[in-house]
């Protein structure tokens, strides 16, 4: 097993891990919560959020993972300049917290902020070390800080709910989180001269972060601002109704596209610095990530309100549609994960902020617009916003790796396909559910046994070349369970014949 796939394998632990944390602590608060609570929630989180977005890549992560000879004066100015800008920002918003809740007319508001920026403090010091851990790529490390603080925030937040804390306390259960994530890295890692001052070299990161920063910020605040713009022309009820409807669409992205983003930076550039052929990889990718997002995507999509009803209770129903335009919208953005590490490996990372201020804007004018007829038109956005977006991004990498949009198209097909035989499986459980044969438990149930034999057989009828991976991946794990069995069994009986 080589170090990409161990750190694959590290990677998925934690994801999944953290998932179940998440899934449980939202199954949970769904019911201690209104829909009002969860938007005050979503939007002090899309404040800190967006705000947080312009210094975490200005000389965050991103900067130490690229850069080909790292020195430990570059990871102090690195650290320097985001702590300080850090502090600067989340004071700037304790300032105008005020003014922010009379803007969206919430009161409470201010005092979600007040709290929330404690994060700022603490989000410096483990992006620095988390990006040392990608570099080196010691996902094992991650792994364990991470769960640790993630099952710290739920535990945290629930029993906080369960006392009255309202809208309060997820808010609080991120701080005592990050708290945790902190003093787990910096005590992993034991590099504590890292973080003595230092601006030395500066100008390196100011150079990389000006690009690297403008593509998070606008990318971070497209995310949240139908949110943001939501509480301006609806209310509360609109952004946690939209807010928890993006959490159920972005199952996927937690599933499987944070599980492989922390690896595929560093990744790329070692497959890049040994000479590989980076249009190769790209096409690949695009492959294989189609063939697992289109299905689940349709899944979600087709079994959206047994889903809803079993995961989150009756109280959230009213978000099945909008869940099923966001699914439809965000079968566009398979590849997304790709296109900043492929543009900055090429060298090329002003192309992605240039191709997010094509894109962007007008998405966002788009939601605007459909804010003034509701939230269900807010999540139509999704079915014109994200193929624009999408094909923008393939039009600047095609331009630096020499692929053509035909050889892109030819690169999904045989996963449309595969997705169509995973959602007729979905289809049927769907219709007995509808006709009540079946209840939504059970429906759930069955459709996730259809639709993967669906998968399975469509993988198999267009030979895609993710079955070389399964069949890969089996043959490795059937060779490792038996030879571990016979360790085992040989150091028992070695024991056995030293005790007789």
């Amino acid at each position: 097993m080589n170090l990409v796939q161990r750190s694959i394998i590290f990677s998925a632990v934690e994801r999944y891990g953290s998932m179940f944390f998440l899934l449980l602590s939202i199954a949970i608060l769904s019911r201690l919560l209104t829909p009002e609570e969860f938007g005050v929630f979503a939007i002090v989180n899309a404040l800190t959020t967006v705000t947080a977005a312009s210094f975490q890549e200005f000389g965050g992560a991103n900067y130490l993972i690229q850069k080909s000879s790292l020195s430990r004066r570059n990871i102090r100015t690195s650290f320097t300049i985001t702590f300080c800008m850090s502090i600067l920002i989340g004071a700037l918003l304790f300032a105008i917290k005020d003014d922010l809740a009379a803007f969206f007319g919430q009161q409470a508001l201010a005092t979600g902020i007040a709290v929330s920026v404690l994060n700022f403090l603490l989000w410096p010091l483990s992006i620095t070390v988390s990006a040392l851990f990608r570099r080196d790529m010691e996902f094992g490390a991650l792994a364990v800080c991470n769960l640790t603080a993630n099952f710290i925030t739920a535990v945290v937040s629930i029993v906080l709910a369960m006392m009255s804390y309202s809208y309060m306390a997820p808010i609080w259960g991120t701080v005592v989180g990050n708290v945790i994530l902190a003093v787990f890295l910096i005590l992993w890692r034991r590099e504590f001269g890292l973080f003595r001052p230092s601006l030395a070299g500066y100008r390196d990161v100011f150079a990389f972060g000006f690009y690297s920063s403008g593509v998070a910020i606008i990318n971070v605040f497209y995310s949240f601002a139908p949110q943001l713009i939501l509480a301006r022309t609806l209310n509360l009820a609109a952004v946690g109704l939209y807010s928890r409807a993006v959490s159920v669409t972005q199952i996927f992205d937690r599933m499987v596209v944070q599980v492989l983003s922390p690896v595929i930076m560093p990744a790329i550039f070692s497959h890049t610095k040994a000479g590989g052929d980076l249009k190769t990889v790209y096409l690949t990718s695009v492959e294989l990530l189609s063939s697992v997002q289109w299905p689940f995507l349709m899944f979600v999509a087709i079994m959206a309100h047994p889903l809803i009803l079993v995961w989150l209770g009756p109280t959230w129903l009213e978000i099945v549609p909008l869940v099923r335009l966001l699914c439809i919208g965000y079968l566009a953005l398979f590849a997304a994960c790709l296109t900043y590490p492929v543009l900055v490996a090429v060298g090329r990372v002003r192309d992605a902020l240039t191709a997010s201020l094509i894109s962007l804007p007008p998405s966002l004018l788009l939601i605007s617009v459909a804010s003034f007829y509701g939230v269900e038109a807010v999540a139509a956005t999704a079915l014109v916003a994200l193929p624009f977006q999408t094909f923008v991004a393939i039009y600047y990498i095609s331009r630096h790796i020499g692929m053509s949009f035909s050889e892109f198209f030819r690169a999904t097909v045989k996963s449309a396909a595969v997705a169509l035989c995973s959602s007729a499986g979905a289809l049927l459980a769907a219709l007995a559910v509808q006709l009540g044969l079946v209840g939504s438990g059970a429906g759930l149930i069955a459709g996730g046994i259809l639709a993967g034999a669906g998968w399975l057989l469509g993988l198999f009828l267009t030979g895609h070349p993710l079955l070389n991976h399964l069949r890969a991946a089996a043959k490795e794990l059937r060779f490792a369970l038996p030879r571990s069995g016979f360790a085992a069994g040989g150091a028992v009986a070695r024991s056995a014949k030293k005790s007789a």
